[in-house]
């Protein structure tokens, strides 16, 4: 008998214990620092002139904090050019948000990131030497007051709607126009992602965007193209431009890539003219380079990029960069 209740006894110890290894462990709150410099010397050549610099162009200081397993916030300052002309650098809150996020579904709320080109972006991989071309060409901005909401509905379909004030974290005014926009992310083959999306805004005339994009990345290289298409740009009737873009990247090594990109941005000609309204600024984008990774955190990248624009009358600029990035 004796040997039987010590039996049990060795049987019941043997559940607790295993019950409380399987018992989750309480979520404790937490958060963490992150930092993020772009910077670059730079030689450009244009029309029989050279010009050198060395250029601070971005930092982002921020701080992302976990309050449970499903809410966070986060806090993220951008200095950088405020895009004067003056070469000065000037600090923007660029988010400051609060996301709530479970298996399928994600909510972000405040001063957020935009999903026009966070897909894009992402893909390109190198944004410390240049934006994504709805970035880089201003027909989006990467950061908006507003709220998205994104539903997964199946492991290779992703939705996501979005309402934004539609000016930008740059110029946070209240007016009663909004931009909307909806989106769909596709995931079709391992390796394969495709994106659309589609926004408006307006009253009399409507500001429209439709966005097309399709990558594939493998263990050794990726590839991607994209268009976009903006109608009647800052709610401008006939004000539309477009364009493609193409960027590519080999993985020669665990340090180092090779990449190259090409983009073309153009615009509608207004009735009656020879050339489009924004023909100063249309062109095309030569990128192809090199980066290199000595530890983790710091990426140097010698690259150059060449822009044709689209007036006869300007001349070919050509610009050698080493680039550097440093994060954590």
């Amino acid at each position: 008998m004796n040997k039987f209740y010590l039996f049990l006894m060795a049987l019941l110890l043997t559940a607790m214990n295993s019950f409380s290894q399987e018992k989750p462990e309480e979520f404790k709150p937490y958060g963490k620092p992150f930092m993020k410099i772009y910077s670059n010397y730079h030689s450009t050549f244009s029309d029989g002139e050279t010009e050198k610099a060395f250029e601070l162009t971005r930092v982002y200081l921020g701080y992302e904090y976990f309050f449970s397993k499903n809410f966070s916030g986060k806090v993220n300052f951008d200095v950088g050019d405020p895009e004067t002309g003056k070469h000065q650098m000037a600090a923007f809150v660029k988010n400051a948000e609060l996301e709530y996020n479970t298996n399928n579904f994600t909510v972000h709320f405040g001063l957020i990131t935009t999903t026009q080109f966070k897909v894009q972006e992402d893909f390109w991989g190198y944004r410390y030497l240049l934006k994504s071309f709805q970035d880089e060409y201003k027909l989006a901005p990467s950061a908006d007051l507003g709220v998205c909401v994104s539903y997964r509905v199946a492991d290779w379909v992703n939705a996501d709607f979005a309402v934004y004030n539609g000016e930008g974290y740059k110029k946070l005014e209240s007016d009663n126009i909004f931009k909307n926009t909806v989106g769909i992310t596709l995931l079709p083959a391992e390796g394969f992602t495709v994106r659309g999306l589609y926004d408006w805004m307006g009253d009399n005339v409507y500001q429209q965007s439709w966005i097309g994009f399709a990558g594939y990345s493998a263990k050794r290289f990726s590839i991607a193209a994209e268009y976009n298409y903006q109608k009647n740009q800052n709610m401008t009737e006939g004000h539309d431009w477009y364009g493609p873009s193409f960027y590519a990247t080999c993985f020669a090594s665990k340090k180092i890539k090779l990449f190259a990109r090409f983009d073309e941005l153009s615009s509608k000609k207004p009735e009656g003219a020879t050339n489009g309204w924004n023909l100063a600024n249309d062109g095309q984008l030569f990128i192809f380079g090199m980066e290199y990774a000595p530890v983790r955190g710091v990426n140097l990248a010698p690259n150059f990029q060449g822009w044709n624009p689209a007036d006869n009358n300007m001349p070919y600029r050509s610009t050698v960069f080493l680039s550097c990035e440093i994060k954590f």
